[in-house]
């Protein structure tokens, strides 16, 4: 099932995308897709439903990020080696673990604010795991069980505040817009393996991105029993498991985001995204 959430922000519904293409509420069997609602009981339940019987939403309404009260949005760091190669850091002897405020999210085509005085916004594209099920000191053998599905992310970075001055990752990634989420959740079933996915970014119909999740330094399966080592992982939390090559931050020369220019996204199997850049010091003043 590709799994989505539509509305205003803030008062997103639940939804689907049934058979015939059109997406459909889903607001009258759950209240969200969040929490308890990402569990497999729930999502085998919304399997057997009549999906075309649904009722039609409406189909200019705003595409939401398709989970909802997402609790930890834990991102990995240099998690491809050529990427880690083309800022000139080593790869990680173990996942590179930081988190990204769940005040940056927003849905896979809403605009993307470069924050006012940003000279260094930055793309990546990155395949997002939802957690479905409560996941502590799990196995690699069984990590994948508590997995809902996948969504595609794009990890927004502000180069000069992650890396300079002080240098703080959580900083340069937590701007408002910075967590595109969408625009479905892809439950787990459609994705037999995370690891052999294909991975793009354009900007303006130029590809800088283009990799496969087959060259992760840490796959899915031992990113979520690493991280449920420190911290229990809860349903509706969200793992960015970092980006391949091809980041503004590696071209030579660097080439970083401006207002007015449009990124475009995509993984297989998981879907495709679309965002516009907008000049917040602008919007800060109207």
């Amino acid at each position: 099932m590709k799994l989505i959430r539509y509305g205003e922000p803030g008062a997103e519904k639940p939804g689907l995308i049934a058979p015939d293409g059109m997406r459909r509420c889903l607001a009258a069997v759950i209240d969200d897709l969040a929490g308890e609602n990402l569990s497999p009981d729930v999502f085998a339940r919304l399997a057997t439903l009549d999906h075309e019987a649904l009722p039609v939403v409406d189909q200019d309404a705003r595409w939401g990020p398709p989970v909802g009260r997402i609790g930890t949005f834990m991102c990995i760091g240099l998690n491809y080696a050529d990427h880690a190669a083309e800022t000139g850091a080593q790869v990680p002897a173990e996942p590179v673990l930081f988190m990204k405020s769940t005040g940056a999210v927003c849905g896979a085509f809403d605009d993307v604010i470069i924050p006012p005085g940003s000279q260094k916004s930055d793309w990546e594209v990155e395949l997002g795991v939802v957690i479905g099920t409560r996941a502590s000191y799990v196995s690699e053998e069984h990590a994948l069980d508590h997995v809902a599905g996948y969504c595609v992310v794009n990890d927004l970075s502000e180069r000069a505040y992650q890396l300079e001055g002080t240098g703080q990752w959580v900083k340069g990634k937590s701007c408002d817009t910075f967590g595109p989420i969408g625009p479905w959740l892809v439950t787990k079933d459609e994705v037999p393996d995370p690891q052999s996915l294909g991975l793009w970014l354009e900007v303006d119909g130029h590809r800088y991105q283009n990799g496969n999740t087959s060259t992760m330094v840490f796959g899915v399966a031992h990113l979520v029993s690493y991280i449920s080592r420190h911290m229990t992982l809860r349903p509706g939390d969200v793992i960015s498991t970092g980006t391949p090559p091809g980041v503004g931050l590696g071209q030579n020369p660097q080439v970083f985001l401006k207002p007015g220019q449009e990124m475009r996204l995509g993984i297989d199997r998981v879907g495709e995204q679309r965002q516009r850049t907008v000049d917040g010091a602008t919007l800060r003043k109207a």
